[in-house]
């Protein structure tokens, strides 16, 4: 049904613009939407929690869901389509098709989710060739997911463009994630030590310090200064390989997983150094 839409809509030349979610929406998707609008005049939401990207062990089952709440929202941000799969019309029977990228998940949070992205990859390929949209949003907050999606669509030839929208934060500065509601109340202040070790990075080098090491180790002594925080990785690296790199001497991106009691959360950010 989503594919006859899709080509009859392609058929009336609309520009169809596609935004993948996991659904327990908050203002974070709702950004990436109202981005998606400026980019063409049929805009596609999917809400689909995809059990491929989650290891045994994982929070797949208990990953916060609200349907009804997320199709209220999408009807007043006015989406003209909203698809919501279920996990055996993604997968089917016996499915055995996977795409897996060889260099980029080795990094950052593919290092303790060694299968996340391959899942993520393969259910943004099989959304693509469902919804087959022009442009597709994704939020700069999972950083390496965007940057993964960007080469799978370079080496895949998929002819859609991928646009990067900014991270939507919380007043008091935490990236907004539906893991958030696993965050206790005295919690809150250990998970604002993310954006708080990213500020300090950045502070730290625009004084002068361009040695990522010294950085991450103030990271790290800010983080574990704070009840029921866990470093999953901290970690400076090149904003497209995500390879790690010593000396900060042009802009690099500065990525973080900490879990604060069982919420594992991420952040990132890009840090410029004062170059003469």
């Amino acid at each position: 049904m989503m594919q006859a839409r899709s080509d009859r809509m392609r058929r009336q030349f609309k520009t169809i613009v596609f935004v993948p979610t996991m659904g327990f929406l908050h203002e974070g998707h709702l950004s990436l939407v109202r981005e998606g609008k400026k980019h063409g005049d049929d805009l596609v939401v999917s809400i689909f929690v995809n059990p491929a990207q989650f290891a045994p062990g994982e929070d797949l089952e208990s990953y916060p869901r609200d349907l009804d709440r997320d199709l209220e929202l999408l009807r007043e941000e006015g989406v003209d389509a909203v698809f919501n799969p279920d996990a055996k019309e993604i997968y089917g029977k016996e499915f055995q098709t996977y795409v897996e990228l060889k260099k980029l998940p080795n990094h950052l949070c593919g290092i303790s989710r060694p299968i996340f992205f391959k899942g993520v990859a393969t259910v943004v390929a099989k959304l693509f060739n469902i919804v087959k949209p022009h442009v597709t949003v994704f939020g700069q907050k999972d950083y390496q997911q965007l940057v993964i999606i960007r080469q799978m669509v370079r080496d895949l030839g998929f002819d859609i463009e991928v646009v990067g929208a900014p991270t939507v934060r919380e007043p008091d500065g935490l990236a907004m994630s539906s893991r958030n509601a696993y965050l206790a109340p005295e919690q809150r202040t250990s998970a604002l030590s993310l954006y708080k070790s990213l500020q300090k990075a950045q502070e730290l080098l625009e004084n002068g310090i361009q040695d990522a090491t010294i950085i991450i180790d103030a990271a790290t002594e800010l983080i574990q200064s704070l009840p029921e925080t866990k470093i999953d990785y901290i970690a400076i690296c090149d904003t497209e390989t995500l390879v790690d790199i010593k000396t900060i001497d042009k802009p690099v991106l500065m990525a973080l997983a900490v879990k604060v009691g069982k919420a594992r959360l991420i952040d990132n950010m890009i840090l410029n150094p004062q170059l003469d």
